[in-house]
């Protein structure tokens, strides 16, 4: 009889609604702080930003938020997304492990992030916005957006990491096509990135700048455009879930539970959209499962930063986020994996770490790159650089396990395919690749600049 490897679901069991760990969490989130004031902001402080629905996600209890049918319907398009069993892989290693990945790389834009992408289109268009704007590093985000602003009739404007607009030049095409319009961050287009082509004309750009442009733009177009996120935030969190929700019945399928669920982490969407329904299960019914968070040694904010507030770009603009940062003014190294990127880190997770729910590593890139040729030439799939930092530490556990001798079962998500990212393996495969280490002494320089807040926050 031969063994399964692939678990799909049919078409009717999308989720219907997203969860909402806020409804579960045994303890409350630091309330987020106006950026002049010091104080809990109020949705009329973010109405300039986000429609009102979402800005309501942001702070519902309910446990579960119904997913929009017109969402649902272009969901279909690649949702169920397929959970693997890694089984060449686990015979590569030699490991009794049993690996399981989520592929979210099926999707149109090609990674998860049009879950939430296609939820805030759909919210923004049903408010009366014309247009959104955002940020993207390597082009992951950027591109689900464009998609879901042409699907609602939306214009779509990108402010794109400057490195990243130049390493990345297919991800840039594929925002065009969809129909954005596509600028390399800092640019001279905004306040923003003026002040930092001042002071540095040959700034590389960070993720956090990017958002300082995106946020001035949506708050100077007079009503016309909106801000949209794709990562950090709740609400963006929450429309990840079905990554997990998925994922929870295709376990089920394959008759096992994990031990250990894995993912990258940059803002933490896609690792909070596959391990919070799993996190529940801890939560509510003392499930054993360990939650591993991967981070590069060259943006690690978990691993290096501290828990404080701070903001969520690097001008200062955005409300302040108790969060694990690296310092808004921290300048990342070049590394491909473009959406790992920042500075912080969602609060949901940064608290879930704080109370100890969630471990976190952190990897050079080199050895992520090793991983990802491992995983490529056994699965067939070629992983995003981002992803690619999951797959190390799930063959780590693997190869722990064969150590150890036991039977471990590990899921991660495979977040999103590399197939604009082929100039990055060329550079690993020619040796050409460099790994970076983000100095303590920067550390030091960029945490030095946090925000001053009131002790009581």
């Amino acid at each position: 009889m031969t063994e399964r490897t692939r678990f799909l679901l049919p078409e009717e069991d999308i989720p219907q609604a997203y969860y909402n760990i806020l409804a579960d969490l045994p303890f409350e989130l630091p309330p987020v702080l106006h950026p002049a004031t010091g104080r809990p902001v109020g949705p009329d402080d973010l109405a300039p930003l986000f429609p009102m629905a979402l800005i309501q996600q942001e702070v519902s209890r309910d446990r579960y938020i119904e997913i929009p049918e017109p969402v649902r319907d272009i969901y279909r398009l690649y949702r169920p997304t397929p959970l693997h069993r890694a089984r060449r892989l686990e015979r590569f290693l030699d490991t009794p492990a049993h690996i399981y990945y989520k592929y979210e790389g099926v999707s149109p834009a090609g990674s998860h992030k049009l879950n939430t992408a296609l939820a805030q289109a759909f919210y923004n268009k049903q408010e009366g916005v014309r247009g959104l704007t955002t940020e993207t590093g390597a082009g992951q985000w950027g591109s689900a957006l464009a998609m879901a602003c042409r699907f609602f009739d939306l214009e779509c404007l990108v402010f794109m990491v400057k490195v990243s607009y130049h390493q990345k030049p297919y991800r840039r095409i594929l925002m065009e096509t969809f129909g954005a319009r596509v600028i390399p961050s800092p640019s001279p287009e905004t306040n923003a990135g003026r002040k930092v082509l001042a002071e540095d004309p040959n700034s590389p750009g960070s993720l956090g700048i990017a958002i300082s442009e995106a946020v001035e733009a949506a708050a100077t177009s007079g009503g016309r455009l909106k801000y949209s996120l794709g990562s950090v935030l709740n609400h963006v969190l929450l429309h990840q879930t079905v990554v997990g929700l998925e994922a929870k019945k295709q376990m089920e399928m394959a008759g096992e539970y994990p031990d250990v669920i894995i993912g990258c982490v940059g803002g933490g969407s896609n690792y909070a959209g596959l391990m919070l329904p799993f996190m529940r299960d801890k939560i509510v019914e003392g499930k054993s499962t360990r939650f591993v968070a991967v981070e590069p040694t060259a943006a690690p904010s978990l691993t290096k930063g501290v828990y404080a507030y701070d903001f969520g770009d690097t001008v200062g603009t955005t409300p302040l986020l108790k969060m694990y940062t690296l310092g808004h003014t921290f300048t990342p190294a070049p590394i491909h994996a473009g959406g790992l990127r920042y500075h912080g880190m969602a609060p949901i997770i940064c608290a879930l770490y704080e109370k100890g729910y969630v471990e976190a590593i952190a990897y050079p890139q080199r050895t992520v790159f090793e991983a990802a040729v491992t995983f490529a030439r056994t699965e067939g799939i070629v992983p995003a650089p981002e992803s690619a930092h999951a797959v190390r530490a799930a063959i780590d556990e693997a190869l722990r396990a064969k150590a150890e001798g036991v039977r471990r079962v590990i899921l991660f998500n495979l977040s999103g395919h590399g197939h604009f990212d082929l100039a990055a393996y060329d550079q690993y495969l020619r040796g050409e690749l460099a790994d970076y280490e983000y100095p303590a002494e920067e550390v030091a320089r960029t945490l030095a600049q946090l925000p001053k807040v009131p002790a009581a926050s």
